[in-house]
């Protein structure tokens, strides 16, 4: 990468601008920050958080900084239809989550990670699948975003790629450390009221720094066809079905969703997801022009580095005041992020590791919260290690969408479906998480039968996407009723098709064969599950606190 070509800050500068941000970020946990902690605090803010905190915290939690890359690579890459392919499956998984969430805190009102009810649903197998998964994502999740500080930093400064590293790390703990959960709620409202307000300010500027519609409108005989079609089957294909299924995933095996979930008020889950859908939508479909716009005027990324695509375009096109300003949007987007992860992963060490398993639910309150900061420490350690030395965590990546994929459909129905065992569970995970992989890496040559059998699973799989989605709004019947036409559907056209993108067709596979496995196990099995069992076994931690209100 040439950094010639950016615009740089002086040292001193750019240490002044994280220390504003840092430090102001932490000046404003002191406003909430309690001599003596509690534990349900920590988690959760004793599932308490009102419409407008809730809203803004999952909007923010939502937008990473992988967020500002993929949605411009995505315009750039897919032309038109790129930014929403990118920014509206994203949203819509947020809204699809809360039917869901309302059937979590009916259940267990006094959770603070899904891993607490699936514990109490199954036991400590299925409970450790889930939290081993949400570890695993979540430190990917940190390393990711210091890298992404690390990369702004060494771009638009001289400092280097691991100071940015260090800087970030050092920055999101010293602020979530001591009030948890607590503090990141509060933090993501203003860093998302930062990141709006710069948003509406560069996007329009960059805009007319390159001329006006007008130009954008002579850009177009620029376009490919399928760039230029809103409806491209290349953009469907390859960005909007594989990110649709990812997000979906997402949402359900990620603790950073469902802490929210169990900390917002019961009677505000609906608004909270809803206004959260409107703003990721707006704000990522947004950031994806600024892609759109670089094709449009021709601009080549620096080094053929998509990731160069925004720093370069606001470089080139915007005074030192707004690159500033792009600046402390980017870390706040990461930062807000990095912060939910370190309060995800405190929680479920506490509550999943600790609580249930070794305490076997009678914590020691002070020790539990000693945990939880010991998580956040040494997971903001290896997250730096793992961002400083760049290491390659595709596999990894590819391991943890292969099981958040496997688990949706065994996490959905262990909530609604009483037949479902400890054994279908488990067995439904590993079987997905096995064919995932066996598609995913092309095991075995996708051609003939092998490749339509593989075809008809992701079919099923396709299936279960719709058919939960309508489940979810319009009940069992129309859920099944979905599912099935789908899956007639998409066979009928995936059959000879689908074996040409392997990543929507293992992600598809996850889905499919979990289902199936889960359902065929559950059938064999007699035992009807009592779910009032739930309410009695996921207790808050503090003896001297009352529970929540259903």
């Amino acid at each position: 990468m040439n950094e010639e070509n950016f615009y740089q800050f002086s040292t001193l500068t750019v240490i002044a601008l994280l220390l504003a941000f840092y430090g102001g970020t932490y000046l404003l946990t002191l406003l909430i920050k309690k001599k003596k902690e509690n534990t349900d605090a920590f988690m959760v803010s004793n599932h308490q958080i009102g419409f407008g905190l809730g809203a803004a915290s999952m909007t923010a939690t939502w937008i990473w900084a992988a967020s500002f890359y993929g949605a411009a690579t995505s315009g750039y890459t897919y032309g038109i239809s790129g930014p929403l392919h990118y920014g509206l499956w994203g949203a819509l998984m947020i809204l699809f989550i809360y039917p869901f969430g309302r059937r979590f805190r009916k259940l267990a009102p006094n959770a603070h990670t899904l891993g607490e009810l699936i514990h109490a649903r199954h036991g400590a197998s299925s409970q450790l699948i889930l939290a081993s998964s949400n570890i695993l994502g979540s430190i990917i999740s940190l390393m990711v975003n210091f890298t992404a500080s690390g990369a702004l930093v060494s771009v638009l400064s001289p400092l280097s790629f691991q100071a940015g590293v260090v800087i970030a790390g050092v920055g999101v703990l010293s602020y979530t450390l001591w009030s948890g959960f607590r503090a990141s709620v509060l933090t993501d409202f203003a860093q998302l009221m930062a990141m709006m307000a710069v948003a509406i300010l560069i996007i329009p500027a960059v805009m007319f720094a390159l001329g006006g519609p007008q130009t954008l409108s002579d850009g177009m005989s620029l376009l490919t066809p399928e760039q230029a079609n809103l409806f491209s089957m290349d953009a469907i294909l390859n960005q909007g079905a594989p990110f649709f299924v990812a997000v979906l995933a997402y949402a359900i095996g990620n603790q950073t969703i469902s802490q929210r979930l169990f900390a917002v008020r019961e009677d505000h889950i609906k608004p909270t997801f809803i206004t959260a859908t409107i703003g990721y939508g707006a704000i990522v479909i947004g950031l994806g022009m600024i892609g759109l716009m670089a094709l449009m005027t021709g601009m080549e990324p620096i080094g053929g580095d998509m990731n160069n695509l925004i720093p370069q375009m606001v470089s080139m096109y915007l005074s030192p005041i707004f690159i500033g300003l792009f600046f402390i949007l980017v870390i706040g987007s990461l930062s807000s992020t990095a912060d939910s992860d370190l309060s995800a992963m405190s929680a479920i060490v506490m509550a999943d590791v600790y609580g249930k398993n070794i305490a076997k639910n009678k914590p020691d309150p002070t020790k539990m919260l000693f945990i939880g900061r010991l998580t956040m420490i040494v997971a903001t350690l290896i997250g730096v290690i793992l961002a400083s030395f760049s290491m390659d965590i595709l596999i990894m990546l590819v391991f943890v969408g292969a099981l958040w994929g496997a688990i949706v459909f065994p996490v959905i129905a262990s909530c609604f479906w009483d037949r479902v065992t400890n054994t279908a569970f488990t067995s439904a995970v590993i079987a997905g998480l096995v064919m995932f992989c066996i598609a995913r890496f092309e095991l075995v040559p996708m051609v003939s039968v092998v490749a339509g059998l593989f075809e008809l699973l992701a079919a099923v799989g396709g299936g279960v996407v719709l058919g939960l989605m309508a489940f979810g709004f319009c009940g069992r019947r129309v859920g099944v009723i979905v599912g099935a036409l789908s899956a007639i559907v998409l066979a009928y056209f995936s059959i000879g098709f689908l074996r040409e993108y392997t990543v929507l067709l293992a992600s598809l596979m996850a889905y499919g064969v979990s289902t199936l496995v889960c359902v065929a196990v559950s059938l064999m099995s007699s035992s009807k599950f009592d779910f009032s069992q739930i309410d009695q076994k996921v207790i808050n931690y503090d003896p001297a606190k009352p529970a929540a209100q259903r």
